[in-house]
């Protein structure tokens, strides 16, 4: 069966935004063959919008039944209301889709999730993007074992296991891995709920990664990051604030969502430092690059909009000048991307990849790679040794000499 319409470009409405919503579910650790799916589906709903005169605005919750009917009239895969679920809400966070609606009464296992949810969100500080991924990697565990007639109290390890397996055996390595670590923070939190009579981590067992591409290779180089800088928009407005963004990507290895959130308060110009909300609630300060502090007060002083109450350093070019989202930093380094035609895929992310292959070249170690980047351990830095011979000579032990064997 075909899957949607045959199109050689997005018809529709999405078009220019389905390269930012593939860097999304990439850095949320989507596999390729699953981001070739959920880009399939928004091409055949953004064809679907235009032949219907639609907008963004109106996918409400009875137009995407309506468009769920047709589509499986033509296909058999990503044909339910639950595939679309990354894609709109996505385009709710860019502010494209109808207002989220309240949570209605749901079942028990829907509820159980919601409440997961909430817990990640609340207490686990983890971005709203990320919730929705642990949420929905769950969710077929969830299905399955809810209805139980003893309650979730007989759940065994076998009952997990037997899932992981089940489910390794027709999902991509990269989503193995991820569902894995979303199926361990549930099983840790019903732990803590009481909602299971032991705690059953150790049934989860370790998901052997897929090797990964050498970074070296993914990131950003010294000229690339120069050709980045002069393909920012035109405007002058838009480039000012771009400028400011794109520094503390390329020289400090903030993520997107971190400068998105990043606050005037944040901000201490006579100590030269610059406050940072990281990931689980965690908060940072660094020291502000004299030259991408330079680039921040031409913004403040020049570009940004006046006359708001808005406490974000960046704003929106055009009105109501809401602050901006981690996706529309992502967008602002994809769209530079390709108007300077470098190769590759992705955004921000590369420009973290490229703030550490950056210490390395300076003769750094993986330690200041670590404290850059902010990891919460160390031996996530580990990985950027592949992209350097002189870091990866940091962690051979020396052969022993004749006199020690």
């Amino acid at each position: 069966m075909e899957d949607g319409p045959r199109t050689s470009r997005v018809a529709g409405r999405l078009e220019e935004h389905l390269e930012d919503f593939a860097a999304e579910l990439e850095e949320l650790g989507y596999a390729s063959r699953s981001i070739k799916e959920q880009l399939r589906l928004a091409r055949h709903l953004s064809t679907w919008l235009a032949t219907k005169g639609l907008t963004t605005d109106a996918l409400s919750d009875e137009v995407v039944r309506v468009f769920v009917a047709e589509r499986r009239q033509t296909t058999t895969k990503m044909r339910s209301e639950r595939a679309l679920v990354p894609l709109l809400s996505y385009l709710r966070d860019l502010g494209l889709g109808p207002a989220k609606r309240p949570e209605a009464s749901a079942t028990g296992a829907e509820s159980l999730i919601q409440r997961f949810g909430r817990f990640l969100a609340s207490e686990k500080s983890l971005a709203p993007a990320t919730v929705r991924s642990y949420c929905s990697m769950v969710r077929p565990f969830v299905l399955t074992q809810a209805g139980r007639p003893a309650g979730w109290a007989t759940l065994s390890p076998r009952d997990v296991d037997q899932f992981v397996v089940a489910r390794a055996a027709v999902d991509c390595p990269g989503s193995v891995g991820v569902r894995a670590n979303a199926l361990r923070a549930l099983l840790r939190w019903m732990w803590r709920e009481q909602l299971v009579d032991a705690s059953l981590l150790d049934a989860v067992g370790r998901v052997a990664a897929p090797a990964a591409t050498r970074i070296g290779q993914t990131a950003f180089g010294k000229e690339d990051v120069e050709r980045l800088f002069a393909a920012l928009s035109q405007d002058v407005a838009a480039r000012r604030r771009d400028e400011a963004m794109l520094g503390l990507l390329a020289r400090l290895g903030l993520r997107a969502g971190e400068v998105a959130s990043l606050r005037l308060d944040d901000l201490d110009w006579r100590a030269g430092v610059i406050r940072v909300r990281g990931k689980r609630g965690r908060v940072d300060e660094l020291p502000l690059p004299s030259d991408v502090g330079a680039a921040l007060g031409v913004y403040l002083q020049n570009a940004r909009p006046p006359g708001t109450s808005h406490r974000e350093v960046f704003l929106g070019v055009d009105a109501p000048h809401a602050p901006i989202t981690g996706a529309a930093v992502t967008s602002v380094v994809i769209h530079a991307r390709k108007r300077a035609g470098i190769d590759g895929r992705g955004g921000a992310h590369r420009l973290r990849h490229s703030a550490a292959c950056a210490v390395l070249a300076s003769g750094g170690g993986l330690t200041e790679v670590a404290q850059l980047l902010r990891h919460e351990h160390p031996s996530v830095s580990t990985r950027y040794a592949r992209s350097s011979l002189e870091a990866l000579a940091t962690l051979a032990r020396p052969w022993p000499s004749e006199g020690a064997r």
